[in-house]
């Protein structure tokens, strides 16, 4: 079975940025969609980015992501990505890569895999 591990994390002040990274094992990352999700306290776990595992085309949950964020997967290293830049205190939460086969969606009931999560705190 396909097991994933987020990476990344951290507090970070306002404006700055991380990178989180995603690695892949127990399958071939280039045969599945990768997205990004994030829960922030008290709410709901809500679909950030998520990237096709054909033609890489990538879809946000607002604009203020599709701005902010970047989503990317090397196949070859079995390691998905999000680059996020411009970080807000709103930014702030748990994030989760999840995999499926088939098509980009951010509906969390369609993925199949999920990792542990990394814990991202935006604050001065």
């Amino acid at each position: 079975q396909v097991q994933l591990v987020e990476s990344g994390g951290g507090l970070v002040q306002p404006g700055g940025s991380l990178r989180l990274s995603c690695l892949v094992s127990g399958d071939t990352l280039r045969s599945y969609v990768i997205a990004w999700f994030r829960q922030a306290p008290g709410k709901e776990r809500e679909g950030v980015s998520c990237i096709s595992s054909t033609d890489g085309s990538t879809y946000h949950i607002t604009d203020s992501v599709r701005d902010r964020f970047t989503i990317s997967r090397d196949n070859a290293a079995n390691t998905a990505y999000l680059q996020m830049t411009s970080l807000e205190s709103e930014d702030t939460g748990i994030y989760y890569c999840a995999v499926r086969p088939g098509r980009c969606n951010l509906l969390s009931s369609f993925y199949d895999s999920w990792g542990q999560g990394t814990q991202v705190t935006v604050s001065s």
